[in-house]
């Protein structure tokens, strides 16, 4: 069987990769329960989370119907990690993951000096900077590379990678693969892939979940 169209990276894109990874999400529905596959439109939403794939003992059909009556639902989508869906523009969900979620909140607010921060308010920041919805890259070059948070992500043309420790990580659907200093990168430009507001809440304090292959390699 071949796997279905709902597994994204750090970009935002979504693929068919037979991998699925630690946490489900949703922008929408943006699936025909059907066929199960992806409509042209990427998201009904500007409310893009990141979910636990383990809920009160909740069974769903993956991109089938579970809505209560009969529609679509929301269309599950899937990330290696917390780190990769923060850098596709998700944030956790207060329903499944109430505690990351008010973390994140409670992050947003003092990396931006507001009091009490509303959860449409930082929708519509991410909605602006992600890259799958629009958003613009941020330029860097490796000198850079030290002043970003750890669960950074950045792309150096051929390949994404997670900032962590001081060193960065190598992305892939399966896990992270390689781990290279800042200096063994070319002198060439790269871009951040992590939304900006995303890496102030970083910056804030707010420690992602990461694959376990992160700590492996």
């Amino acid at each position: 069987m071949l796997p279905l169209h709902n597994r994204v990276d750090p970009f935002g894109e979504i693929h068919a990769v037979a991998a699925r990874g630690m946490f489900t999400g949703n922008r929408g529905v943006i699936h025909d329960p059907d066929t199960k596959t992806l409509l042209r439109r990427r998201w009904t939403t500007k409310a893009w989370i990141v979910c636990s794939c383990e809920y009160k003992n909740t069974r769903r059909q993956v991109m089938g119907r579970n809505a209560r009556g009969g529609g679509a639902g929301w269309t599950e989508l899937f990330f290696l990690d917390e780190v990769t869906a923060l850098a596709a523009g998700h944030r956790p969900c207060f329903a499944c993951r109430r505690d990351a979620a008010k973390a994140f909140v409670g992050c947003y607010g003092e990396a931006f000096a507001i009091a009490e921060p509303k959860v449409p308010e930082i929708d519509l920041r991410l909605h602006r900077e992600r890259l799958a919805s629009g958003g613009a890259t941020i330029e860097i070059d490796r000198q850079g590379l030290v002043k970003l948070p750890d669960g950074a992500i950045v792309f150096d043309g051929q390949s994404d990678y997670a900032i962590r420790a001081g060193k960065a990580l190598r992305w892939s659907f399966a896990g992270y693969d390689r781990l290279i200093g800042f200096d063994d990168f070319g002198l060439g430009e790269m871009c951040i892939v992590t939304p900006a507001t995303t890496l102030a809440v970083l910056a804030a304090g707010y420690r992602p979940v990461w694959h376990p292959s992160a700590d492996a390699a």
